[in-house]
């Protein structure tokens, strides 16, 4: 019997891959590539603070290689007057795709939010990923129609 790949929570050792598949995954988005000392910014914000926000979660092959990951974090909503987490990232390496690890990403995912007794998880993805859509979807994911803005404030 083959062991099955697994999501467990992101060690200090594994932030050099994941600011790699960070890169690849702004590539993907055709966005700006991350700051090269991401893993050190990442450590700063998941080992190095005594009460950290930010979750990282890895998607990993029974040798070992990470593929994938998801990030989250808890967030306010004004309107519904509740904390609910923000998935702010997910993503899986090229040739990992369609083979189960998205919906366990998603799953330990929702498991963080029930252990912050949390009862949403609220994420986006850019419009013409079709193929991220249809995968929410089936999920039973709800899409809601906004435009996202940023606004860089210098220090």
């Amino acid at each position: 019997m083959s062991e099955a790949p697994r999501v467990r929570p992101a060690e200090r050792a594994d932030l050099k891959r994941v600011a790699e598949l960070a890169a690849q995954h702004a590539e993907y988005e055709r966005a700006a590539p991350p700051a090269d000392d991401l893993p050190a910014r990442l450590a700063a914000l998941l080992f190095d603070t005594p009460a950290p926000r930010l979750r990282c979660l890895v998607a990993e092959l029974p040798g070992g290689e990470l593929v994938g990951y998801a990030t989250c974090a808890p967030e306010l909503s004004t309107w519904e007057g509740h904390e609910y987490l923000h998935m702010d990232c997910l993503f899986l390496a090229p040739g990992h795709r369609g083979l189960g690890l998205g919906p366990l990403l998603v799953d330990a995912v929702a498991a963080e939010a029930r252990a912050l007794g949390l009862t949403e998880v609220q994420w986006q993805t850019p419009p013409w990923n079709e193929g991220a859509i249809r995968f929410y979807d089936r999920l039973g994911a709800r899409a809601k129609e906004k435009v996202r803005y940023s606004l860089s404030v210098r220090r």
